[in-house]
């Protein structure tokens, strides 16, 4: 969680509010089928349904007040990787920076699978 003080009080920012304007923010990219959980107990990735985006995201805090954040997707067939992911990663660096205020350091993405 991240802390703001200010003179009228302090502000406490989530992993949940993080995780989530994230999963929304990468699966409205283009390419994207949606977020991705690989399971402990099969091993199996698994495409995950909109309320629960948030498994197929992490964060790192760090002390500064600026996160890191790895994200898991699942891709639609034919797509050119390397452009969804870096429109994914200028994505999610815009939309979290414009909705909390936190810089964003880095923005991971793993490819888990592709559909056909």
């Amino acid at each position: 969680m991240i802390q703001f003080k200010s003179d009228h009080g302090e502000i406490t920012v989530s992993s949940a509010v993080f995780s989530n304007i994230t999963g929304m923010a990468a699966t409205n990219c283009f390419g994207v089928k949606g977020m991705a959980y690989r399971s402990m107990t099969d091993g199996l990735v698994h495409l995950l349904r909109r309320e629960a985006m948030s498994k197929g995201v992490s964060i790192t805090y760090h002390d500064d007040n600026s996160i890191s954040i790895e994200l898991h997707i699942i891709v639609e067939n034919g797509v050119n990787l390397p452009a969804v992911c870096r429109s994914i990663m200028n994505e999610v660096r815009y939309v979290v920076t414009r909705n909390t205020g936190v810089t964003v350091k880095d923005v991971d993405v793993c490819v888990d699978s592709m559909t056909l």
